[in-house]
């Protein structure tokens, strides 16, 4: 009965994991797809716990240890994710993605000694490296899962470090050649370990994994501060990937179904929001879109002309006898924790009888679904957050468009500048509407650096200041009108 019962145990949780992830598909059951993952995984874990024997019939004890590490884990993740503000979930995601690359780390680097120590009074019988005594497929298995752990582990880190400012960029010339050059090293002694197992193997898989987490850092120092919802939508599919490797290793079709999930759902998202910025892949990873680049970036500098300002009481105004109002959210918006100040904003002009919506992009924000999640914390309706392509649509209808504290995702250069480098990269097209007001804290360009002609234009006006102030003084105005 025992040994039937922890096979049923892997397939609920991986049963959990599948359905879960499909109920993420969607804000309204995106909370309960979590908790329905979770208790899977923790179904799969007490009954690894508990029931696992191996060939030799032993359980597997040190229970102390396991519940410590379990606990310790629990307190950490828990007091974390309560108090992160939303300005710093991309980073946390980072965080723990790295976490996640990590451990698939040390789980190769634990079994790659597990498998290769013999006992001493055996190791001059064995005449030749203890490597044979690895089957080959579980050696493949071992230093693949290290190496694309060691790369999504160290790339994480950098990748947090760059979101939360404490990693500035850095590149120099010949930088992504260099890239190339560790990751054909990387491959080349990977291939002639495998293949040729020769004595000086033990040495040479400290060496790959030294060369791994270089490359981790240097893969990620030269992505630009724009494509970083990539980049981190990139690695969690790479975590995705050495986890399903751990579950190769161990036979074990919990790990391998959500390492599975995890890689092929970011491999996808990945995709999408290359197809968002009209980019390839490859152009993402040697392009530096973001990096370093400075106002005006992709051409010779222009003269703007002037921007034009307008007052909170015009702005209420202007809003509160329109007909449809859009409201594009951005980094600003978080940054000012104001989403639920916008909120209200759509409730007071949902009473006059004003039509609201939310446009969101794709790749707006710091991390994929950044604005989604933004929203959904303060309650917006799932039905009135448009993707792009429906607010695009709706744009010419529409009265007035707020942007706040979106810039990239808004750029007309995208369209009509072939110098810029997010030409061809899909927008919201917000100069269909007769309004555009911008509320930002000053003129710098966004986060890719790169000047908004929008700003310039005669259907825009421009309001200054905090947007969690502007908003809450808005509304006050609003009720006012």
């Amino acid at each position: 009965m025992q040994a039937a019962i922890l096979p049923l145990s892997y397939l609920i949780g991986s049963v959990t994991f599948i359905i879960g992830l499909k109920m993420l598909s969607h804000p309204e059951t995106a909370r309960k797809g979590n908790l329905v993952a979770a208790v899977g995984m923790t179904i799969a874990i007490l009954a690894t716990i508990f029931l696992y024997t191996d060939e030799n019939g032993n359980k597997l004890g040190n229970y102390a240890w396991i519940f410590g590490g379990l606990i310790i884990g629990t307190i950490v993740g828990t007091l974390a994710a309560k108090k992160v503000q939303m300005t710093a979930m991309p980073e946390m995601v980072s965080l723990f993605n790295g976490m996640g690359g990590a451990c698939a780390m040390l789980i190769s680097i634990i079994e790659f000694k597990h498998h290769t120590s013999i006992p001493a009074d055996l190791y001059e019988e064995a005449g030749a490296s203890a490597l044979k005594m690895i089957p080959g497929t579980l050696f493949i298995t071992i230093i693949v899962g290290m190496v694309i752990g060691s790369v999504s582990f160290a790339g994480s880190i950098i990748a947090w470090g760059k979101l939360n400012g404490k990693i500035k960029d850095f590149s120099f010339n010949g930088q992504h050649i260099v890239n190339l050059l560790l990751l054909g090293i990387i491959t080349a002694l990977t291939v002639y370990v495998v293949a040729m197992r020769p004595e000086t193997t033990v040495m040479l898989f400290y060496v790959i994994l030294a060369l791994s987490l270089v490359y981790g850092i240097m893969f990620v120092f030269p992505i630009g501060g724009a494509d970083m919802p990539v980049v981190i939508s990139l690695l969690n599919s790479f975590t995705g990937v050495a986890a399903a490797f751990g579950g190769f290793l161990y036979n074990n079709p919990v790990m391998l179904t959500g390492g599975i999930l995890v890689g092929s759902a970011g491999t996808i998202l990945t995709i999408l929001m290359c197809k968002a910025m009209n980019r390839s892949l490859k152009n993402v990873l040697i392009g530096s879109f973001g990096g370093g680049a400075k106002a005006g970036a992709g051409g010779a500098a222009k003269e703007q002309g002037n921007y034009k300002e307008i007052s909170l009481n015009d702005t209420a105004v202007l809003m509160a006898y329109a007909s449809k109002v859009m409201i594009i959210p951005g980094y600003g918006l978080a940054v000012a924790q104001a989403q639920h100040v916008c909120h209200e904003l759509e409730k007071v002009l949902q009473e006059k009888g004003v039509e609201v919506f939310y446009g969101i992009h794709p790749v707006a924000g710091r991390m994929p679904g950044h604005m989604n999640v933004l929203l959904a914390e303060a309650d917006v309706p799932y039905e009135k957050l448009l993707e792009m392509e429906d607010a695009n649509d709706q744009m010419g209808s529409t009265t007035v468009v707020m942007v706040l504290g979106a810039n990239d995702v808004v750029n007309p250069a995208a369209k009509e500048d072939p110098a810029s480098p997010i030409y061809g990269m899909p927008i919201l097209e917000v100069e269909k509407a007769e309004h555009v007001i911008v509320n930002k804290r000053s003129m710098k360009p966004g986060y890719a650096g790169i000047e908004n002609e929008l700003f310039f234009r005669p259907k825009t006006s421009m309001l200054f200041g905090d947007a969690k102030k502007v908003l809450q003084d808005l509304v006050s105005e609003l009720k006012q009108v």
